[in-house]
């Protein structure tokens, strides 16, 4: 009968014999076989010695000839972490990236600026998905509450669950429908919107564009439209004092900054990691 360690061992040879240079067979194994046999991925060494039941073997090599098939390691084990909480994902969610995690710190680092940590901030979170952005600001500011919307039922159920099972039932709500619509006057805006031109999603990566619902990628002919619809109604939602904080695509500050112009907003650009333009904040002009 087969040990853990071998299937482990035995997964990470297959992925990395049929996936390209960039891959982490290593990691995508160890992943997967921690979720078949419901163990924490970082405990898996603890048990690598107990056998494997014949279910379990055909459970792992499924879940390795998917991550073959280019499905996302996120998608087979149906969970993300990010900002050290885990998410349950959903087909109509997307699935949450590192990168987004500078959305977080820039909001928060603009919150404890203006000393409103603290406060009963009002937060709205567009395109909520798996409401991992709205729950992340929740979890860093105890006092705030926070309304996540989302045009797909599917996602905002999705994030609701994830409130609740993450302890943030209390301060968050999730609702169906377009932002101008579920919003009074809020504090913080924040959103990582649908900005990929049309065009483009089909150069995408397969893990993307097979895998990541298609309104949540979708940015219209030139990648604009969700942004041109959020500051469209910018003013009338956001209180004074407030801000927004957008995550864009690389090629896309500019064009922010010309959008934000003529709305009467100033744009300040952050970068990520990699130096990419990542977020856009914005204020109004004083």
């Amino acid at each position: 009968m087969s040990t853990l360690v071998a299937a482990r061992q035995a997964a990470a040879r297959r992925l990395s014999a049929g996936l390209g240079a960039d891959a982490t067979p290593a990691l995508d194994a160890r992943l997967l076989v921690a979720a078949v046999i419901g163990v924490a991925p970082d405990r898996l060494v603890l048990v690598d010695d107990r056998p494997l039941t014949d279910d379990e073997i055909e459970a792992i090599d499924r879940a390795v000839a998917r991550r073959l098939a280019g499905e996302p390691v996120a998608r087979i084990v149906g969970t993300k972490e990010f900002w050290g909480l885990e998410f349950h994902l959903a087909d109509a969610t997307l699935v949450p990236r590192p990168d987004t995690e500078i959305l977080v710190e820039t909001a928060l680092a603009w919150i404890e600026r203006q000393g409103r940590q603290n406060e009963p901030l009002r937060i709205v979170d567009i395109g909520t998905g798996s409401g991992a952005i709205l729950i992340a600001l929740l979890s860093a500011l105890p006092n705030a509450i926070g309304l996540g919307i989302d045009l797909s039922e599917e996602a905002a159920r999705t994030a609701r669950d994830n409130a609740a099972r993450l302890g943030f039932a209390a301060r968050g709500q999730f609702a169906v429908g377009r932002w101008a619509e579920c919003c009074g006057p809020v504090d913080v805006i924040v959103s990582n919107p649908p900005y990929i031109a049309s065009d483009v999603i089909r150069t995408l990566d397969r893990e993307v564009r097979d895998h990541d619902p298609m309104l949540a990628l979708d940015g219209g002919a030139d990648g604009l439209d969700a942004y041109r619809a959020i500051l469209g109604d910018l003013a009338r939602v956001m209180a004074p004092g407030g801000a927004a904080f957008l995550e864009i695509g690389f090629d896309q500050a500019e064009a922010l900054r010309v959008l934000a112009d003529e709305t009467r907003f100033e744009a300040l650009i952050h970068r990520d990691l990699s130096g990419h333009d990542r977020v856009v904040a914005l204020t109004r002009f004083d």
